[in-house]
């Protein structure tokens, strides 16, 4: 049994870390804790102490904010100017938790109405749901983190991490800022667990009150079946993130927003721009700009500051990319090959097959499809084909054709002439069908790791 794990860099595999792997003791001993903390409700962290921990915890991570970057940039591959702006947005969603504390509470429930209720006053109050479950992804292992950690500190509920192989530092040093200041032991654990077997153990325990899980949708959802009853879970998978561009859309503004969002962390995001379905009269226009675009980025090392695009997270994932591309029945407008071990160069593919795998599956590759197009019903018809369901787009200068893609275009979120990438911590962030179960952002997880409990009075003076 492996019982430590080598962190290495994906551009050039560097080790960085050596991490031991969690045992079956440990993490039934973080369980343990973390659900007699939740018990105790004598020991719950008050409100102002929970505001005070994340508002240090926020301090510290400016503080570090230079080096927390160069951790991100250099375990996960994603390029330094990305990254700081990563930690950035780590700390405002810090932030954001602690102003939620202060203007999200549960509200009076109506009474006195009727007979019924006549002599009595109702209200409720947040408590945190339980033990929150938190199991994270690779493409952002500092903002998925706080997203998950940051709002379970607000609602005062144990949470206990399993964060990606691939980049568990970025976790460590999150545990240890709050740690730092000054959340107590059990309150915020990290564990390393490698076997699904185990993680799906630790899934089911009937100590876990809530799960919240960021990954692949086939892993996602074969955890949910086993949560104990009821355990509630919020899923964020992927998607396929279709984008409509009619004929009278900018395509200046256009083709540079779309290509830096397809491109941008080598497409592994799972609202990444992926599937362009443009008006034929506009479609050598959109391809000759996108591929502009994407010979004009500098992929490279990611530690550096100038590089725009960096590695893929592993070898394999490189050589998938390369097999779905030379598989994709294509015309190649531009890029299609290797640039190394750990890179892949910006791809924009002309027309692929629809059956194609690059057509029907989320890529997670620096691979931009564009297809044409002669009616907006069929695109839409085309767009809404795949399983998934999470944001899209439409970049048209035409209020009724917004407002048609808006109604039609399965999503939980459309943007008009901004990349379906486009996201803020404060906003509901969720996918459907396929793509997830749950809403995210700050606000949203905070109200998912509490329970709404009422309080009824009855008194003789209310009569």
């Amino acid at each position: 049994m492996t019982t430590t794990l080598e962190v290495r860099a994906p551009y050039d595999g560097a080790l960085l870390d050596t991490m031991n792997v969690s045992t079956a003791t440990e993490i039934e001993a973080a369980l343990e804790l973390a659900y007699r903390l939740y018990r105790d409700r004598k020991a719950w962290i008050p409100k102002p102490e929970r505001i005070a921990i994340l508002r240090r915890a926020a301090g510290l991570t400016r503080a570090r904010r230079e080096e927390l970057a160069l951790q991100v940039a250099l375990e996960s591959g994603k390029p330094l100017r990305d990254a700081l702006i990563e930690v950035d947005r780590g700390i405002d969603g810090i932030e954001l938790s602690a102003e939620c504390l202060r203007h999200e509470a549960g509200h009076v429930v109506p009474m006195d109405t009727n007979i019924t209720s006549a002599g009595r006053v109702a209200f409720t109050q947040m408590e945190p749901i339980g033990v929150v479950l938190a199991i994270s992804a690779f493409n952002h292992p500092f903002n998925l983190v706080i997203h998950q950690v940051a709002p379970a500190v607000a609602a005062g509920a144990p949470v206990i991490v399993k964060p990606s192989p691939k980049t568990p530092l970025s976790c460590r040093s999150i545990i240890e800022i709050f740690r730092e200041a000054g959340l107590l032991e059990g309150w915020a654990q990290m564990l390393l667990p490698l076997d699904l077997d185990v993680v799906q153990t630790m899934v089911s325990d009937p100590r876990v009150a809530f799960l919240t899980f960021i990954g692949s949708a086939s892993v996602g959802w074969k955890l949910r079946s086993h949560l104990a009853p009821g355990a509630r879970c919020a899923l964020e998978h992927g998607g396929s993130a279709p984008v409509i561009v009619a004929a009278d859309a900018d395509l200046g503004q256009a083709v540079t927003r779309l290509g830096r969002a397809g491109f941008w962390h080598a497409g592994q995001a799972c609202v990444s721009v992926q599937r362009v379905f443009c008006d034929n009269s506009v479609l050598d226009d959109v391809v000759h700009g996108l591929s502009r675009v994407a010979d004009t980025m500098i992929t490279g090392d990611p530690s550096k500051i100038e590089t725009e695009v960096g590695p893929l997270i592993t070898h394999a994932e490189v050589a998938r990319v390369a097999d779905w591309v030379s598989r994709s029945g294509a015309q190649v407008a531009t890029g299609g090959k290797r640039l190394g071990d750990s890179t892949y160069s910006n791809t924009v593919l002309l027309n692929a097959d629809p059956e194609a795998d690059v057509s029907r599956l989320e890529v997670f590759g620096p691979v931009i499809c564009v297809y044409g197009y002669d009616d907006i019903d069929s695109a839409l018809a085309r767009a809404n084909s795949l399983p998934f369901s999470f944001q899209a787009s439409v970049f048209t200068s035409h209020l009724d054709t917004a407002m048609k893609c808006y109604r039609h275009l399965d999503g939980t979120a459309i943007m008009v002439n901004e990349h379906p990438l486009f996201r803020v911590d404060w906003m509901p962030f969720a996918g459907a069908r396929y793509s997830g179960l749950g809403t995210g952002g700050i606000p949203h997880t905070l109200r998912e790791m509490q329970v709404e409990k009422m309080l009824v009075w009855r008194s003789e003076a209310l009569n």
